[in-house]
């Protein structure tokens, strides 16, 4: 009992609160690769709110040359569609709105608003067209990008990966998220995209603020040294130790780890995010002059963070929801976000971290081939995402969609096969790589998935 109360004291006054602490432990590796790993890290650019395929990646002239008249029923008769879309018999096609042209030796085909990409890294990416979802609607399309299920509560894929293979990074979290928003629509992201969901709680993610305060609560108040937050958390670390010997809890294991952890960010995260060591051609190269909160910002982060050993790093862009004026709109959101892609790709490779790192480029599902006013609905029979590094073939284009984009034909790729490809990649059996609750094996894949051997080299 006085255990309890003197652990509930130092707890109340402590500097650190408990809410952001929560998801701050780094945590060691829990399985060994038992495949040759090719990756040791991974960088996701979300592109929240599903940006168009056929305004990107692509381009279908057949599209192009039926603009405004009817979508023929042979495509969607006895298909989801988005309900927006309204009754099936008034639906009309809307053409490409923006141009393509064919890039680099591999002669990859990439819409013009996306010109860094196309110019500076289209030999470097693999762009896959034929990516299939399972949900219509943002939220649920999110939770099954990164989890593998459309069930609330289900660990997410940064989770999966800290929790095998843990992080080689002492000072910093193992999974960390950024977000930026502009161009659109601003895609509402909850937490949950990140949790651990029913694995232990030191594996969900830390969103970092590239604005303000890097972590919330994390920094002592005014008058508390160093010295002495490191007095509490040592005294905290006691009393937890001693309530341990007879409870024997992974999470007060854990919560021990994420004092220590929170500690030592309060000194590496302010050098994480000043960029003044970053010599100008390289934040002129990214199209930005500081942790600022943008994409481009954040995309520098995350190769600061890969530098340093971060296992799994996440930037949301909520940005990508275009119902109407999708061409002005597609325009908009790709000016935000290709100059600082392709600088990533190419920052990594000029530092030779791009052949153990994988970046992948994509957003939770497509549009529609037919018109939503000037703009397109939500669609899971096909949309494109790029991956880059890591055992990935440079310049390749994988899969295709019929002559309207509407559905994947050729070499259909759905979520969990990407889920499998990526642990794949880290040296991960996606089908052995399992955890037991409630009765039960999961996985990340579920009982799905299989590995896209062609794309990787």
């Amino acid at each position: 009992m006085e255990n309890s109360i003197l652990r509930r004291t130092f707890l109340q006054r402590t500097s650190i609160g408990s809410a952001a602490l929560a998801s701050l432990f780094n945590g060691s590796a829990s399985v060994k690769p038992k495949l040759p790993a090719k990756c040791k890290r991974v960088i996701v650019l979300c592109m929240a709110g599903g940006p168009s395929h056929l305004e990107t990646f692509d381009f279908k002239p057949k599209l192009k040359e039926l603009h405004g008249k009817p979508m023929p029923k042979s495509f969607t008769e006895g298909q989801q569609i988005a309900p927006l879309q309204g009754k099936a018999n008034e639906l009309k096609i809307l053409g490409p709105q923006h141009e393509f042209a064919k890039y680099g030796k591999s002669g990859q085909e990439i819409s013009t608003v996306l010109p860094n990409i196309a110019k500076n890294i289209a030999d470097d990416i693999c762009i896959i067209k034929s990516m299939q979802t399972e949900q219509i609607n943002h939220d649920p399309a999110h939770t099954f990008m990164n989890t593998g299920s459309i069930i609330s509560g289900r660990p997410s894929m940064g989770s999966w990966i800290t929790y095998g293979l843990g992080s080689e990074c002492e000072n910093l979290p193992g999974f960390v998220v950024l977000t930026s928003v502009g161009g659109g629509q601003s895609q509402p992201i909850a937490a949950r995209q990140w949790h651990s969901g029913f694995l232990p709680s030191q594996h969900q993610g830390v969103r970092l603020r590239s604005k303000g305060d890097p972590v919330l609560y994390v920094n002592s108040p005014k008058g508390v040294s160093q010295n002495r937050q490191k007095e509490v958390i040592d005294t905290v670390k006691e009393l937890n130790l001693i309530g341990n010997r007879s409870l024997n809890d992974q999470e007060i294991d854990a919560r021990i780890s994420q004092y220590e952890m929170a500690f030592k960010m309060q000194m590496s995260v302010p050098g994480l995010v000043d960029f003044s060591d970053e010599p100008k051609h390289i934040t002129d190269m990214y199209g930005t002059k500081g942790a600022d909160g943008t994409f481009a910002s954040n995309c520098l982060l995350a190769r600061r963070m890969a530098e340093r050993g971060v296992r799994f790093i996440q930037l949301y862009h909520r940005g990508w929801d275009h119902h109407g004026g999708i061409k002005k709109g597609v325009q908009n959101t790709a000016n935000l976000v290709d100059k600082a892609s392709a600088a990533l790709v190419k920052d990594l490779k000029e530092r030779g971290l791009l052949e153990d790192t994988l970046v992948v480029w994509g957003g939770e599902f497509g549009r529609t081939p037919m018109a939503q006013g000037d703009g397109r609905d939500h669609h899971i029979k096909a949309f494109s995402m790029w991956m880059a590094g890591a055992g990935i073939r440079p310049g390749m284009t994988y899969g295709a969609t019929d002559e309207l984009g509407y559905s994947a034909v050729d070499n259909i790729v759905h979520v969990h096969d990407f889920h499998a490809t990526m642990l794949h990649l880290l040296g991960i059996n996606h089908e052995k790589f399992t955890h037991r609750y409630q009765g039960r094996d999961f996985r990340l894949t579920d009982v799905h998935g299989k590995v896209l051997k062609d794309i990787i080299a």
